[in-house]
Protein backbone atom coordinates (compact mmCIF):
# COMPACT_ATOMS: atom_id res chain seq x y z
CA UNK A 1 0.00 0.00 0.00
CA UNK A 2 1.37 3.39 -0.95
CA UNK A 3 1.89 6.27 1.53
CA UNK A 4 -0.89 8.11 -0.26
CA UNK A 5 -3.30 5.21 0.34
CA UNK A 6 -2.27 5.12 4.01
CA UNK A 7 -2.99 8.84 4.34
CA UNK A 8 -6.44 8.34 2.83
CA UNK A 9 -7.22 5.65 5.43
CA UNK A 10 -6.41 7.94 8.36
CA UNK A 11 -9.23 9.55 10.35
CA UNK A 12 -9.98 13.09 9.04
CA UNK A 13 -8.46 14.82 12.06
CA UNK A 14 -5.16 12.96 11.57
CA UNK A 15 -4.90 13.35 7.82
CA UNK A 16 -1.88 15.43 6.73
CA UNK A 17 -2.35 18.84 5.18
CA UNK A 18 -0.95 19.84 1.81
CA UNK A 19 2.61 21.18 1.67
CA UNK A 20 2.97 24.60 3.33
CA UNK A 21 2.26 27.63 1.16
CA UNK A 22 3.37 31.21 1.60
CA UNK A 23 3.28 31.95 5.34
CA UNK A 24 2.05 35.34 6.62
CA UNK A 25 4.26 37.10 9.17
CA UNK A 26 3.73 35.95 12.76
CA UNK A 27 3.62 39.46 14.24
CA UNK A 28 0.75 40.47 11.95
CA UNK A 29 -1.21 37.32 12.75
CA UNK A 30 -0.65 38.06 16.44
CA UNK A 31 -2.02 41.59 16.10
CA UNK A 32 -5.06 40.34 14.20
CA UNK A 33 -5.85 37.65 16.76
CA UNK A 34 -5.38 40.11 19.62
CA UNK A 35 -7.70 42.83 18.30
CA UNK A 36 -10.92 41.30 19.63
CA UNK A 37 -9.59 40.50 23.13
CA UNK A 38 -7.89 43.90 23.34
CA UNK A 39 -11.08 45.77 22.54
CA UNK A 40 -13.05 43.67 24.99
CA UNK A 41 -10.63 44.23 27.86
CA UNK A 42 -9.97 47.94 27.38
CA UNK A 43 -13.42 48.92 28.71
CA UNK A 44 -13.75 46.42 31.57
CA UNK A 45 -12.01 48.58 34.24
CA UNK A 46 -14.55 51.32 33.45
CA UNK A 47 -17.67 49.20 34.05
CA UNK A 48 -18.35 50.54 37.57
CA UNK A 49 -17.74 54.06 36.23
CA UNK A 50 -20.15 53.54 33.30
CA UNK A 51 -22.88 52.58 35.76
CA UNK A 52 -22.45 55.95 37.46
CA UNK A 53 -22.07 57.99 34.26
CA UNK A 54 -25.24 56.63 32.69
CA UNK A 55 -27.08 56.27 36.04
CA UNK A 56 -27.80 52.56 35.55
CA UNK A 57 -27.24 49.47 37.75
CA UNK A 58 -23.90 47.69 37.52
CA UNK A 59 -25.62 44.76 35.81
CA UNK A 60 -26.66 47.08 32.98
CA UNK A 61 -23.10 48.30 32.55
CA UNK A 62 -21.89 44.68 32.57
CA UNK A 63 -24.24 43.98 29.67
CA UNK A 64 -21.79 45.85 27.44
CA UNK A 65 -19.42 42.91 28.06
CA UNK A 66 -22.09 40.26 27.53
CA UNK A 67 -23.29 41.88 24.30
CA UNK A 68 -19.70 42.16 23.12
CA UNK A 69 -19.32 38.40 23.52
CA UNK A 70 -22.58 37.81 21.64
CA UNK A 71 -21.28 40.01 18.82
CA UNK A 72 -18.09 37.94 18.64
CA UNK A 73 -20.09 34.71 18.62
CA UNK A 74 -22.41 35.76 15.80
CA UNK A 75 -19.61 37.31 13.77
CA UNK A 76 -17.54 34.14 13.84
CA UNK A 77 -20.48 32.10 12.56
CA UNK A 78 -20.47 34.29 9.45
CA UNK A 79 -16.77 34.86 8.78
CA UNK A 80 -15.71 31.22 8.84
CA UNK A 81 -17.93 29.93 6.01
CA UNK A 82 -17.51 33.11 3.96
CA UNK A 83 -13.73 32.80 4.19
CA UNK A 84 -13.93 29.19 2.95
CA UNK A 85 -15.85 30.48 -0.08
CA UNK A 86 -14.29 33.86 -0.89
CA UNK A 87 -10.85 33.65 0.73
CA UNK A 88 -9.32 34.76 4.02
CA UNK A 89 -8.00 38.17 2.97
CA UNK A 90 -11.14 39.90 1.54
CA UNK A 91 -13.35 38.69 4.39
CA UNK A 92 -10.80 39.91 6.92
CA UNK A 93 -10.71 43.39 5.38
CA UNK A 94 -14.50 43.64 5.52
CA UNK A 95 -14.44 42.62 9.18
CA UNK A 96 -11.86 45.28 10.03
CA UNK A 97 -14.03 47.93 8.35
CA UNK A 98 -17.01 46.86 10.48
CA UNK A 99 -14.78 47.04 13.57
CA UNK A 100 -13.72 50.62 12.83
CA UNK A 101 -17.31 51.76 12.32
CA UNK A 102 -18.46 50.03 15.50
CA UNK A 103 -15.65 51.64 17.50
CA UNK A 104 -16.62 55.08 16.19
CA UNK A 105 -20.25 54.46 17.15
CA UNK A 106 -19.17 53.41 20.64
CA UNK A 107 -17.14 56.61 21.00
CA UNK A 108 -20.24 58.67 20.14
CA UNK A 109 -22.76 56.58 22.13
CA UNK A 110 -25.26 58.79 24.04
CA UNK A 111 -26.63 56.04 26.31
CA UNK A 112 -25.72 52.66 27.77
CA UNK A 113 -28.06 50.97 25.30
CA UNK A 114 -26.43 52.67 22.32
CA UNK A 115 -23.01 51.77 23.71
CA UNK A 116 -24.03 48.10 24.00
CA UNK A 117 -25.22 48.02 20.38
CA UNK A 118 -22.04 49.71 19.18
CA UNK A 119 -19.92 47.29 21.17
CA UNK A 120 -21.74 44.39 19.50
CA UNK A 121 -20.82 45.80 16.08
CA UNK A 122 -17.26 46.42 17.24
CA UNK A 123 -17.01 42.81 18.40
CA UNK A 124 -18.55 41.41 15.23
CA UNK A 125 -15.87 43.19 13.23
CA UNK A 126 -12.92 42.55 15.51
CA UNK A 127 -13.54 38.81 15.71
CA UNK A 128 -12.65 38.44 12.02
CA UNK A 129 -8.99 38.45 13.02
CA UNK A 130 -9.56 35.70 15.60
CA UNK A 131 -11.36 33.41 13.15
CA UNK A 132 -9.20 33.95 10.12
CA UNK A 133 -5.86 33.79 11.92
CA UNK A 134 -6.63 30.23 13.03
CA UNK A 135 -7.82 29.31 9.55
CA UNK A 136 -4.77 30.89 7.88
CA UNK A 137 -2.40 28.94 10.12
CA UNK A 138 -4.25 25.70 9.40
CA UNK A 139 -4.09 26.52 5.66
CA UNK A 140 -0.30 26.51 5.61
CA UNK A 141 0.74 23.99 8.29
CA UNK A 142 -0.04 20.33 9.10
CA UNK A 143 -1.89 19.63 12.34
CA UNK A 144 0.80 19.33 15.03
CA UNK A 145 2.87 22.16 13.52
CA UNK A 146 -0.29 24.27 13.37
CA UNK A 147 -0.82 23.68 17.10
CA UNK A 148 2.69 24.97 17.77
CA UNK A 149 2.15 28.00 15.54
CA UNK A 150 -1.16 28.83 17.19
CA UNK A 151 0.59 28.51 20.55
CA UNK A 152 3.26 31.04 19.58
CA UNK A 153 0.66 33.44 18.14
CA UNK A 154 -1.47 33.15 21.27
CA UNK A 155 1.63 33.74 23.40
CA UNK A 156 2.21 37.03 21.60
CA UNK A 157 -1.49 37.79 21.69
CA UNK A 158 -1.45 37.82 25.50
CA UNK A 159 0.18 41.24 25.34
CA UNK A 160 -3.14 42.66 24.13
CA UNK A 161 -5.35 41.61 27.08
CA UNK A 162 -2.43 42.24 29.43
CA UNK A 163 -2.01 45.88 28.42
CA UNK A 164 -5.61 46.68 27.48
CA UNK A 165 -7.05 46.97 31.03
CA UNK A 166 -4.11 49.12 32.15
CA UNK A 167 -4.34 51.32 29.07
CA UNK A 168 -8.09 51.58 29.54
CA UNK A 169 -7.76 52.54 33.20
CA UNK A 170 -5.14 55.20 32.44
CA UNK A 171 -7.02 56.67 29.47
CA UNK A 172 -10.21 56.79 31.50
CA UNK A 173 -8.47 58.51 34.40
CA UNK A 174 -6.92 61.13 32.10
CA UNK A 175 -9.54 61.73 29.41
CA UNK A 176 -12.70 59.82 30.31
CA UNK A 177 -14.02 56.45 29.14
CA UNK A 178 -14.74 57.64 25.58
CA UNK A 179 -11.02 57.94 24.93
CA UNK A 180 -10.76 54.13 25.12
CA UNK A 181 -13.13 53.79 22.17
CA UNK A 182 -11.26 56.46 20.24
CA UNK A 183 -8.09 54.43 20.75
CA UNK A 184 -9.90 51.44 19.23
CA UNK A 185 -10.77 53.52 16.16
CA UNK A 186 -7.09 54.37 15.69
CA UNK A 187 -5.96 50.76 16.19
CA UNK A 188 -8.55 49.49 13.74
CA UNK A 189 -7.47 51.92 11.04
CA UNK A 190 -3.79 51.05 11.49
CA UNK A 191 -4.44 47.32 11.44
CA UNK A 192 -6.52 47.59 8.26
CA UNK A 193 -3.57 49.18 6.48
CA UNK A 194 -1.26 46.43 7.74
CA UNK A 195 -3.69 43.68 6.71
CA UNK A 196 -3.44 44.79 3.07
CA UNK A 197 -0.05 43.05 2.93
CA UNK A 198 -1.48 39.62 3.85
CA UNK A 199 -1.25 36.91 1.19
CA UNK A 200 -4.26 34.77 0.35
CA UNK A 201 -3.77 31.28 1.83
CA UNK A 202 -6.98 29.51 0.83
CA UNK A 203 -5.96 26.89 -1.74
CA UNK A 204 -9.35 25.68 -3.00
CA UNK A 205 -12.53 27.74 -2.41
CA UNK A 206 -15.44 25.67 -1.13
CA UNK A 207 -18.90 26.10 -2.67
CA UNK A 208 -21.20 27.34 0.09
CA UNK A 209 -24.23 28.85 -1.66
CA UNK A 210 -26.40 31.01 0.58
CA UNK A 211 -27.57 30.32 4.10
CA UNK A 212 -28.48 26.75 3.27
CA UNK A 213 -24.89 26.03 2.25
CA UNK A 214 -23.55 27.55 5.45
CA UNK A 215 -26.02 25.52 7.49
CA UNK A 216 -24.99 22.32 5.70
CA UNK A 217 -21.32 23.02 6.43
CA UNK A 218 -22.08 23.45 10.12
CA UNK A 219 -24.14 20.26 10.12
CA UNK A 220 -21.25 18.36 8.54
CA UNK A 221 -19.05 19.39 11.43
CA UNK A 222 -21.68 18.84 14.10
CA UNK A 223 -22.12 15.22 12.99
CA UNK A 224 -18.45 14.46 13.67
CA UNK A 225 -18.08 13.25 17.25
CA UNK A 226 -14.45 14.31 17.63
CA UNK A 227 -15.32 17.86 16.55
CA UNK A 228 -18.08 18.03 19.15
CA UNK A 229 -15.70 16.85 21.86
CA UNK A 230 -12.88 19.24 20.99
CA UNK A 231 -15.36 22.12 20.65
CA UNK A 232 -16.75 21.31 24.11
CA UNK A 233 -13.25 21.39 25.58
CA UNK A 234 -12.42 24.80 24.11
CA UNK A 235 -15.84 26.15 25.07
CA UNK A 236 -15.62 25.07 28.69
CA UNK A 237 -12.04 26.26 29.21
CA UNK A 238 -13.04 29.63 27.75
CA UNK A 239 -16.01 29.69 30.13
CA UNK A 240 -13.59 29.50 33.07
CA UNK A 241 -11.90 32.68 31.89
CA UNK A 242 -15.08 34.65 31.23
CA UNK A 243 -16.59 33.65 34.56
CA UNK A 244 -13.53 35.11 36.24
CA UNK A 245 -13.56 38.22 34.08
CA UNK A 246 -17.20 38.92 34.92
CA UNK A 247 -16.75 38.50 38.65
CA UNK A 248 -13.31 40.03 39.17
CA UNK A 249 -14.22 43.75 38.86
CA UNK A 250 -16.98 43.40 41.46
CA UNK A 251 -14.81 41.36 43.82
CA UNK A 252 -11.89 43.76 43.62
CA UNK A 253 -13.78 47.05 43.66
CA UNK A 254 -16.71 46.15 45.93
CA UNK A 255 -15.33 43.29 48.00
CA UNK A 256 -11.74 44.51 48.41
CA UNK A 257 -12.12 48.26 47.68
CA UNK A 258 -9.44 48.32 44.99
CA UNK A 259 -9.28 50.77 42.08
CA UNK A 260 -9.60 50.02 38.33
CA UNK A 261 -5.83 50.45 38.09
CA UNK A 262 -5.32 47.68 40.67
CA UNK A 263 -7.58 45.40 38.64
CA UNK A 264 -5.58 46.13 35.50
CA UNK A 265 -2.22 45.51 37.17
CA UNK A 266 -3.38 42.29 38.83
CA UNK A 267 -4.80 41.05 35.53
CA UNK A 268 -1.34 41.28 33.99
CA UNK A 269 -0.26 38.26 36.05
CA UNK A 270 -2.98 36.20 34.37
CA UNK A 271 -1.86 37.34 30.93
CA UNK A 272 1.74 36.45 31.76
CA UNK A 273 0.64 32.98 32.87
CA UNK A 274 -1.42 32.42 29.74
CA UNK A 275 1.52 33.60 27.63
CA UNK A 276 3.81 31.16 29.41
CA UNK A 277 1.39 28.31 28.77
CA UNK A 278 1.09 29.29 25.11
CA UNK A 279 4.88 29.33 24.84
CA UNK A 280 5.00 25.81 26.24
CA UNK A 281 2.36 24.74 23.70
CA UNK A 282 4.32 26.36 20.90
CA UNK A 283 7.58 24.77 22.01
CA UNK A 284 6.43 21.22 22.72
CA UNK A 285 3.17 20.46 20.86
CA UNK A 286 4.93 19.32 17.69
CA UNK A 287 7.39 17.26 19.76
CA UNK A 288 5.08 15.65 22.33
CA UNK A 289 1.91 15.57 20.25
CA UNK A 290 -1.37 17.40 20.47
CA UNK A 291 -3.22 14.83 22.60
CA UNK A 292 -0.61 14.71 25.38
CA UNK A 293 -0.30 18.50 25.59
CA UNK A 294 -4.07 18.85 25.73
CA UNK A 295 -4.30 16.49 28.70
CA UNK A 296 -1.51 18.27 30.56
CA UNK A 297 -3.08 21.69 30.04
CA UNK A 298 -6.53 20.59 31.16
CA UNK A 299 -5.13 18.93 34.28
CA UNK A 300 -3.39 22.15 35.32
CA UNK A 301 -6.51 24.26 34.61
CA UNK A 302 -8.80 21.97 36.57
CA UNK A 303 -6.47 21.90 39.58
CA UNK A 304 -6.33 25.71 39.53
CA UNK A 305 -10.12 26.03 39.38
CA UNK A 306 -10.63 23.59 42.26
CA UNK A 307 -7.98 25.42 44.27
CA UNK A 308 -9.99 28.60 43.73
CA UNK A 309 -13.10 27.07 45.27
CA UNK A 310 -11.13 25.81 48.27
CA UNK A 311 -9.39 29.16 48.76
CA UNK A 312 -12.53 31.27 48.61
CA UNK A 313 -14.44 28.87 50.88
CA UNK A 314 -11.78 28.36 53.55
CA UNK A 315 -9.60 31.50 53.61
CA UNK A 316 -10.24 35.23 54.06
CA UNK A 317 -10.76 37.09 50.79
CA UNK A 318 -7.61 38.76 49.51
CA UNK A 319 -6.08 39.75 46.19
CA UNK A 320 -3.63 36.83 46.32
CA UNK A 321 -6.22 34.20 47.24
CA UNK A 322 -8.53 35.41 44.47
CA UNK A 323 -5.95 35.79 41.68
CA UNK A 324 -3.53 32.92 42.31
CA UNK A 325 -5.94 30.11 41.27
CA UNK A 326 -6.85 31.97 38.06
CA UNK A 327 -3.15 32.40 37.31
CA UNK A 328 -2.76 28.61 37.47
CA UNK A 329 -5.86 28.19 35.30
CA UNK A 330 -4.43 30.64 32.76
CA UNK A 331 -1.19 28.65 32.57
CA UNK A 332 -3.13 25.47 31.84
CA UNK A 333 -5.40 27.21 29.34
CA UNK A 334 -2.36 28.53 27.52
CA UNK A 335 -1.23 24.94 27.01
CA UNK A 336 -4.62 23.39 26.21
CA UNK A 337 -6.32 26.04 24.07
CA UNK A 338 -3.96 26.00 21.03
CA UNK A 339 -4.10 22.21 20.93
CA UNK A 340 -7.86 21.93 21.40
CA UNK A 341 -8.60 24.61 18.80
CA UNK A 342 -6.17 23.09 16.30
CA UNK A 343 -7.70 19.64 16.81
CA UNK A 344 -11.18 21.04 16.20
CA UNK A 345 -10.29 22.88 12.98
CA UNK A 346 -8.31 19.85 11.75
CA UNK A 347 -11.25 17.46 11.87
CA UNK A 348 -12.22 18.51 8.33
CA UNK A 349 -9.34 20.61 6.93
CA UNK A 350 -11.22 21.75 3.81
CA UNK A 351 -13.70 23.49 6.15
CA UNK A 352 -11.07 24.94 8.48
CA UNK A 353 -12.57 28.42 8.29
CA UNK A 354 -16.07 27.17 9.05
CA UNK A 355 -14.77 25.05 11.92
CA UNK A 356 -12.79 27.98 13.31
CA UNK A 357 -15.85 30.20 13.17
CA UNK A 358 -18.11 27.64 14.81
CA UNK A 359 -15.64 26.90 17.60
CA UNK A 360 -15.14 30.61 18.22
CA UNK A 361 -18.88 31.25 18.26
CA UNK A 362 -19.43 28.46 20.77
CA UNK A 363 -16.63 29.83 22.95
CA UNK A 364 -17.99 33.35 23.02
CA UNK A 365 -21.64 32.34 23.26
CA UNK A 366 -20.90 30.14 26.25
CA UNK A 367 -18.67 32.86 27.66
CA UNK A 368 -21.56 35.33 27.42
CA UNK A 369 -23.78 32.95 29.37
CA UNK A 370 -21.09 32.55 32.02
CA UNK A 371 -20.82 36.34 32.42
CA UNK A 372 -24.57 36.50 33.06
CA UNK A 373 -24.48 33.60 35.53
CA UNK A 374 -21.47 34.97 37.40
CA UNK A 375 -22.84 38.51 37.39
CA UNK A 376 -26.12 37.29 38.88
CA UNK A 377 -24.44 35.22 41.59
CA UNK A 378 -21.40 37.29 42.55
CA UNK A 379 -21.89 39.62 45.53
CA UNK A 380 -18.24 40.49 46.07
CA UNK A 381 -17.18 37.43 48.11
CA UNK A 382 -15.41 35.65 45.23
CA UNK A 383 -16.90 32.22 45.99
CA UNK A 384 -19.63 32.28 43.30
CA UNK A 385 -17.04 33.20 40.69
CA UNK A 386 -14.78 30.36 41.79
CA UNK A 387 -17.69 27.88 41.74
CA UNK A 388 -18.68 28.77 38.17
CA UNK A 389 -15.04 28.47 37.09
CA UNK A 390 -14.75 25.00 38.65
CA UNK A 391 -17.96 23.83 36.97
CA UNK A 392 -16.60 24.90 33.57
CA UNK A 393 -13.27 23.14 34.20
CA UNK A 394 -15.06 19.91 35.07
CA UNK A 395 -17.06 20.24 31.84
CA UNK A 396 -13.78 20.39 29.90
CA UNK A 397 -12.61 17.21 31.61
CA UNK A 398 -15.83 15.47 30.55
CA UNK A 399 -15.15 16.54 26.96
CA UNK A 400 -11.63 15.12 27.16
CA UNK A 401 -12.99 11.84 28.52
CA UNK A 402 -15.32 11.64 25.51
CA UNK A 403 -12.38 12.17 23.16
CA UNK A 404 -10.54 9.26 24.79
CA UNK A 405 -13.62 7.03 24.52
CA UNK A 406 -14.06 7.87 20.84
CA UNK A 407 -10.44 7.02 20.12
CA UNK A 408 -10.68 3.72 21.99
CA UNK A 409 -13.81 2.75 20.06
CA UNK A 410 -12.16 3.67 16.77
CA UNK A 411 -9.04 1.71 17.73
Amino acid sequence: MSPRDLAQDLPPELAPSPAPRRVPTTWLLTLLMGLGPFSMQILIPSLPLLAGVFAVPYASAQMTLTVYLVGIALGQLIYGPLSDRFGRRPVLLVGLAVYALGSLAAFLAPSIGALAVARAAQAAGGCAGMVLTRAIIRDVFPRDQAASKVGFVMMGMTVAPMLAPLLGAELTALFGWRSTMLACVAFGAALTLLALRLPETLAVPQPLPGLSGIARAYLQLARIRSFRCYAAITTCTTGVFFAFMAGAPKVLMDGLNHTPRSYALAFMTISFAFGAGSFIAGRYSARLGLARMLKIGLLVSTLGALLGVAGQALLPLSLLIFYLPMTIVALGNGVSQPNAVTAAVSVKPQLAGTASGLVGALQMGFGAVMTLVTGALESGSGLPTAAVMAACAIGAQIGLHQVDRAQQQRG
